[in-house]
């Protein structure tokens, strides 16, 4: 169970981490927020709606949080209670920047903003259920015969 909470740890602090490391060059090269796929990747969201404007050192404190995610997957991995204890210990701060940052994502580049999210484009639309598709929610009451 270690093993395998070391290795989710590695992939979260890798996966965010690898490519803050860019969004911080490309912000600070250009003074723009990266944009992967259609989506601004670790800015113009709702840290910009309550006044903390997307900056290289805020990405940075992103950047540090990912490489202590890993470095609890590598305590995890060798069995440490240490591990586990700073995994839990990061969760607030992951919290905060993961709703923050990907807030921006889901809105379609800025909170409160019409657009499809990650999820929107990859995840099929869901069947017709019987409300949409003509026929009652709900069962017919006691005294009625269904349709036929």
């Amino acid at each position: 169970m270690m093993r395998g909470a070391a290795v989710l740890a590695w992939v979260t602090g890798l996966g965010f981490g690898l490519p803050c490391t860019y969004a911080i060059w490309y912000f600070a090269d250009r003074g723009d927020v990266w944009t992967f796929l259609g989506f601004p990747a670790y800015g113009r969201g709702p840290f910009e709606d309550i006044g903390i404007e997307t900056t290289v050192p805020l990405l940075v404190l992103f950047l540090l949080a990912c490489v202590a995610e890993v470095a609890a997957g590598w305590l995890l991995w060798q069995r440490r209670r240490a591990g586990a204890v700073l995994a839990l210990a990061l969760l607030p701060a992951e919290f905060a920047f993961w709703d923050r940052f990907c807030a921006a994502a889901r809105a379609g580049g800025r909170a409160g903003q019409d657009g499809a999210g990650p999820a929107e484009l990859v995840l099929p639309e869901p069947a017709p259920g019987p409300a949409r598709a003509g026929r009652p929610a709900s069962p017919p009451a006691m005294n009625q015969q269904p349709p036929r």
